[in-house]
């Protein structure tokens, strides 16, 4: 008979094996451009940006109004906190993703259409064109990519209040402290005796 302590080391070594070793299966458009941003961005000596779900959620909203439309209806930035996109009907967006209109001032929203989506031409468009001035700006911090038949949209964000895009009723103050699995293995095994 196997001891249950052999079981739990044999449980975390599985799940270390499985779950903790960085592996990159599957690759993602997103994650190319953002690849490809960041190292822009790193070139420039400036932070990597990290993925917003909630300015991710927003582009991908934005990216979906805009499947319809064709490449030359639209062309420029689009900054939040002068005009609300004209190409979408950003109060009905920024309630569907759960946003705090008022983190949201910040942002700047970079619509770019590329027919197919050719990777290293969409990389082009926000490296070697005016979007390149706000991917060369230390302000932001954050991103979301979205995309949709030949659009992509970048939403960028800041570390501000006002550039969050945080949560409706969020605070806007610290985050919830996730717990890893294998945590609560080892203090259940502990709690039960088993070490």
């Amino acid at each position: 008979m196997v001891s249950p302590r052999v079981c739990v080391y044999v449980s975390l070594i599985l799940y270390a094996f499985f779950f903790l070793l960085p592996t990159r299966v599957f690759c993602d458009e997103k994650d190319d451009l953002l690849q490809g941003i960041n190292s822009f961005r790193q070139s420039r000596n400036l932070v990597t940006l990290s993925k917003n779900d909630n300015a991710g959620c927003m582009a991908n909203e934005i990216a979906e109004a805009l499947q319809d439309k064709a490449c030359s209806t639209m062309a420029g930035p689009s900054i939040i906190t002068s005009t609300q996109p004209r190409y979408a009907n950003y109060p009905d967006i920024v309630k569907k993703c759960d946003i705090d209109i008022n983190t949201t001032a910040d942002g700047v929203i970079l619509p770019v259409c590329v027919p197919k989506r050719v990777p290293t031409l969409v990389l082009t468009n926000y490296t070697q064109s005016s979007y390149a001035s706000y991917l060369n700006n230390s302000r932001y911090s954050g991103v979301g990519i979205g995309k949709e038949d030949d659009w992509v949209v970048v939403v960028l964000t800041t570390n501000t209040p006002a550039g969050t895009f945080a949560n409706v009723g969020a605070p806007m103050f610290g985050s919830l402290v996730c717990v890893n699995w294998s945590v609560v293995v080892i203090m259940l095994a502990w709690l039960f005796g088993i070490w």
